[in-house]
């Protein structure tokens, strides 16, 4: 099985996670775990499974995936399994009540990803699942790569 882990990252975290659930989905397939730049069409030829991650900015993913996502021709995902993530603030984390709100109603980068993988045909394995960070540039939170691992694992169990 061939899988690919696509990620941007501001800070570095994003980039970690995706290394951890490149890590995760090793136990069971090949994996290339590499940023939004490298992407290349080509890259995705013969694909079984891609995972495409993005810190949550505003509410979304970067421009980078958010570009990626919309430049994927249609149906060009049929028959891939496929998830999302994000990395993010807790909202627990949070202080301002106000500010909680907004995060809350705004939403996360990994739920408008997979939405977007799916329109061009993804099969979603998993929900979208976000791995928290301290403050707007981190540092991960404990225990967030042991979960990634996990979770990349889970993938493709």
């Amino acid at each position: 099985m061939k899988a690919i882990v696509i990620y941007d990252s501001v800070f570095g975290n994003t980039r970690k996670i995706a290394e951890a659930i490149g890590k995760g989905l090793a136990t069971g397939a090949e994996v290339e775990v590499f940023q939004i730049s490298e992407a290349k069409p080509e890259r995705l030829k013969g694909l079984d499974f891609l995972v495409i991650g993005s810190p949550t900015r505003r509410f979304r993913p970067t421009p980078a995936i958010t570009k990626l996502l919309k430049d994927l021709p249609a149906d060009s995902l049929r028959g891939i399994n496929v998830a999302a993530f994000d990395t993010r603030v807790k909202l627990s984390d949070i202080k301002s009540g106000f500010f909680r709100f907004i995060v809350d109603k705004g939403g996360y980068a990994a739920s408008t990803i997979a939405k977007q993988l799916q329109k061009k045909g993804g099969i979603l394995v998993l929900p979208p699942e976000g791995f928290f960070v301290s403050g707007e540039e981190g540092p991960l939170n404990d225990g967030e790569l042991e979960r990634a691992e996990k979770w990349g694992m889970s993938l493709i169990g």
